[in-house]
């Protein structure tokens, strides 16, 4: 929480301080007719840049050291070793592209011989910098039991490793949580008083802030959505732990299945930065892809009233991110009503094109997948990501629920317009076969890994569009 903060702005303010520091040695004559002086070195001409030029090449040095030493901001636990070695490859990664503005002689450029030594300085210090501030493993300290069955509640108490403050309950569950014997020269002597009962899971938030926990242990008898994901939504919402019992794992996106009988759940599998650039990508690209197809938008609007009768649009609810639903447009191709026809258990999405209920038009909107554009909208209020698992209808996830347990790990991360089982054309018609997908991404997330599956889902739309006016045969 407040150390990832601060963590943040040392690593931030602690690198830019480093490069200005090393780039002003660098630029004083002892260091510069030292380099000269070395044999491999000889070849070259001391050069003191001007005070008046220094600060243009400063910050042209400091935007590129920050922009390439990124992951390095990341609050994560890491090694000496791997601290140092992920900050020379970042390092040397910059001073090649310093070093290739110095190639093109732009006025930006840092001179070669002071590129080196501010290389080789850098090299010593920001390694440095980085294992002083590095964030250690640490064991937490500020854990509470949240939950609504004393039976799971004392078996999280009792593999519990670390000390437990109090615990959040419905009023109407009672529970005893006992503290551990006392101990006096071995001999057992008394027993702690009972964990206090901290409030109602309606006040957790407010039992997170006030009593600084870091850590949750989830003890519910069913995960289900209002309260099993309301409480993990708390816990993502403050940056605290999450971890259930090793018996009650299936139900949540596990971080690390290795260990004791407390497991860490996944909340967070985009780190905040990572969730910035992903979320600068969505409103960038929904915002372009509105503004191109609008044109377009009109030209499907008139052709829907003129091809059926009923609304243009149609809405539906969704199962978004934790458990919670959201609304989702889009453009209707099927005749009115026909929605009531198709069943709880299967989503309109997911009827053929030869479905008699499909209107002519809602054909070619089904095979160019145009009938999607409105979800552009849901992106850019921030209902969904451009990429994630595509989001069904919270009555088929209540069914698929019933014969996939797995099934709700993927509300760990917010639902998308594609997804990696898209892309592999995989349907809730296959909800085994999904999910695989699902977690498969959602463990390899990354923005490069987004770039790869929207060229392909924009290519999968190119040919279906191409086989459409027939420039391609349908084989």
């Amino acid at each position: 929480m407040e150390l990832r903060w601060r963590y943040r702005f040392a690593a931030v303010g602690g690198s830019t301080a480093i490069v200005v520091f090393a780039i002003a040695i660098a630029n004083t004559a002892t260091v510069q007719n030292f380099i000269t002086s070395l044999p491999v070195l000889s070849k070259l001409q001391p050069v003191v840049i001007q005070n008046d030029e220094i600060p243009d090449e400063m910050v042209t040095a400091v935007v590129i050291l920050l922009a390439v030493l990124w992951p390095l901001f990341k609050p994560r636990p890491r090694r000496i070793l791997d601290t140092i070695s992920l900050t020379h490859k970042r390092l040397f990664f910059a001073c090649a592209l310093l070093a290739t503005i110095g190639y093109f002689d732009w006025s930006t450029r840092l001179p070669r011989t002071t590129l080196i030594a501010t290389t080789v300085l850098l090299s010593v210090f920001l390694p440095i910098w980085f294992v002083h501030i590095r964030r250690r493993p640490q064991t937490p300290s500020r854990a509470i039991i949240v939950g609504d069955d004393p039976a799971v509640m004392r078996r999280l108490h009792e593999a519990a490793d670390t000390p437990i403050l109090g615990f959040v309950a419905p009023s109407s569950v009672d529970v005893d949580l006992r503290g551990e014997p006392l101990a006096d020269g071995g001999i057992l002597r008394a027993r702690q008083p009972t964990l206090p009962r901290l409030g109602g899971l309606s006040q957790l938030d407010e039992v997170l802030v006030k009593h600084d926990v870091d850590t949750v242990l989830l003890g519910f008898e069913k995960p289900d959505r209002a309260e099993f994901f309301g409480t993990l939504s708390a816990c993502y919402d403050h940056g605290v732990h999450a971890k259930v019992h090793r018996n009650h794992a299936d139900s949540v996106l596990v971080a690390d299945a290795a260990g004791g009988d407390l497991v860490s759940t996944d909340l967070e599998p985009w780190d905040w930065q990572d969730h910035l650039v992903k979320r600068l990508f969505d409103l960038t690209f929904a915002s372009v892809a509105l503004l191109l197809t609008s044109p377009l938008l009109i030209l499907i609007a008139l052709a829907i009233k003129l091809d059926s009768p009923g609304p243009i649009l149609y809405s539906q609810q969704r199962t978004a991110e934790f458990g919670e639903t959201f609304t989702v447009y889009k453009f209707r191709s099927m005749v009115t009503d026909a929605e009531a026809e198709v069943g709880a258990t299967l989503s309109s999405e997911d009827v053929g094109e030869t479905d008699p209920r499909v209107t002519r038009v809602g054909r070619i909107l089904r095979r160019t997948h145009l009938d999607e554009i409105p979800q552009l909208w849901s992106i850019l209020v921030g209902d969904m990501n451009v990429v994630g698992p595509r989001p069904e209808r919270p009555e088929l996830d209540r069914d698929i629920e019933s014969n996939v347990s797995e099934w709700r790990s993927r509300w760990f991360v917010k639902p998308g317009l594609t997804g990696l089982a898209q892309i592999n054309g995989v349907t809730g018609h296959e909800p085994e076969r999904k999910l695989r997908y699902d977690i498969e991404y959602i463990r390899k997330q990354s923005f490069w890994f987004d770039m790869k599956i929207v060229v392909r889902q924009n290519y999968s739309v190119l040919v279906d569009v191409c086989k459409l006016v027939g420039i391609f045969d349908e084989d």
